[in-house]
């Protein structure tokens, strides 16, 4: 039977209500999705300020690394025991952190990962989950993979706008490498990544530049401040003269952060940069209430910077963090979590609702 022209356009109308109405319908369970997610997010951010729990906790699923960084004491192998997937998410589920943070060494060197995502991951709840990396095996198909397994951003570090980054990293061909992924990625559909600048006394100079780079490839830049405790080397850090560029150089850093939206590190934070370059410290850190660390066998650490084993969050507690006199970095995750609990909520939900 042969459909009349005009029957022919009501049965094309019909499907594309249908496809419509498919979209919309896919449109609203997203936003349904992500409205969950982020109430879920901000109520046990307020849970855990009101208990004195940490925001983020780290956890270093590995000390391996396969950099030299310059600034770091972690390069090679490490012979360790390492908790499985199902331990790290059970302490995971035990802590509840508002972030739960993948970091190292280099994490992307446990062949299981995605199963470590898989087992913090919680479908449209806390927590948020970050992957700290190098990126040098972060493939596109690794990208994908972790996403699918729970991944919400990756924070590939990057202290240089050019290959200036493959010398201080200790790895050739590492800075064309991430944009060759970065600019892979389709920033419609999923670009879920920001760059980790450690400020340190040979790139300060170049902070606008990164700022500017960041623009250009369209993902989100936060700072993080050179420390001694891992090296001991102290020419990483500024000088008297370095510091009256640097103050110069915030003003420029807050203007882009403006117009521009890239530049996450907040103004505060940045600042207060500014003096502990000039104090040569940060006093009371607050790890334990704020953040602390996961280490690979599942024991816990004040932070990356001091390794201990510590079998339970309450004998840490009693033991290192009322005793804590250590005041010698100023490092992203500690400067970010110890702002006003205000000011982490707003900024976090802000960035969860851009996404």
């Amino acid at each position: 039977m042969t459909l009349s022209q005009t029957d022919q356009e009501i049965i094309r109308k019909q499907r594309g209500f249908s496809l419509k109405k498919s979209f919309d319908f896919i449109i609203i369970s997203n936003l349904m999705d992500s409205l969950r997610r982020t109430l879920s997010l901000a109520k046990r951010g307020l849970r855990n300020h009101l208990r004195k729990r940490p925001f983020c906790i780290s956890f270093e699923v590995t000390h391996s690394c396969n950099a030299k960084c310059k600034h770091c004491h972690l390069h090679g192998h490490v012979d360790e025991v390492r908790a499985s997937p199902q331990k790290l998410g059970e302490i995971c589920k035990e802590l509840s952190p508002v972030v739960a943070q993948a970091s190292g060494g280099e994490p992307m060197m446990r062949k299981d990962l995605e199963k470590i995502i898989q087992a913090w991951k919680v479908p449209n709840k806390a927590p948020f989950i970050v992957v700290t990396t190098n990126a040098t095996l972060l493939t596109r198909d690794r990208y994908k993979n972790l996403r699918e397994a729970g991944v919400d951003e990756f924070s590939i570090s990057l202290d240089y706008p050019d290959e200036r980054h493959d010398e201080f990293r200790g790895v050739p061909g590492l800075f064309h490498k991430i944009e060759k992924l970065i600019k892979g990625l389709d920033v419609q559909k999923d670009k879920a990544i920001s760059l980790c600048c450690v400020i340190q006394s040979d790139n300060f100079r170049l902070l606008p530049q990164m700022g500017e780079l960041a623009n250009r490839w369209d993902v989100r830049l936060n700072f993080s401040t050179y420390n001694t405790l891992r090296t001991h080397d102290k020419s990483y850090m500024l000088s008297k003269d370095d510091l009256e560029e640097f103050r110069e150089i915030i003003p420029v850093l807050l203007e882009q952060q403006k117009k521009r939206r890239k530049i996450r590190t907040p103004r505060d934070v940045l600042w207060n940069m500014v003096k502990y370059f000039e104090r040569g410290y940060m006093p009371d850190c607050r790890t334990g209430e704020k953040f602390f660390n996961v280490n690979p066998d599942g024991t816990l650490s004040p932070c990356g910077l001091i390794i201990t084993d510590y079998k339970t969050k309450q004998e840490f507690i009693e033991d290192f963090c009322k005793n804590n006199s250590c005041v010698y970095c100023y490092t992203s995750l500690r400067a970010n979590t110890e702002r006003p609990f205000l000011s982490v909520a707003k900024e976090h939900l802000r960035f969860i609702l851009s996404n």
